[in-house]
């Protein structure tokens, strides 16, 4: 991982992450999901990271989506 890459988010299911990786990018903040899940038993987790400088926005971005 680059750095200046800051983890805002995880989850475990992969259609939300996509939905909230969407959001923030439609919000013109550049988005990285990292894929920790294992592929051959289905557990761990995706990861969400922005720029150091869209931590704060993108955490109020996404309280306002599960609000």
């Amino acid at each position: 991982m680059e750095k200046g890459w800051i983890k805002v988010a995880s989850y475990a299911m992969v259609a939300i992450a996509e939905l909230n990786k969407s959001v923030l990018e439609s919000a013109g903040i550049p988005v990285i999901l990292l894929n920790k899940s294992d592929s051959s038993y289905l557990f761990g987790e995706l990861e969400l990271y922005v720029k150091h400088d869209d931590v704060i926005r993108s955490k109020m971005i996404l309280n306002e989506e599960v609000a």
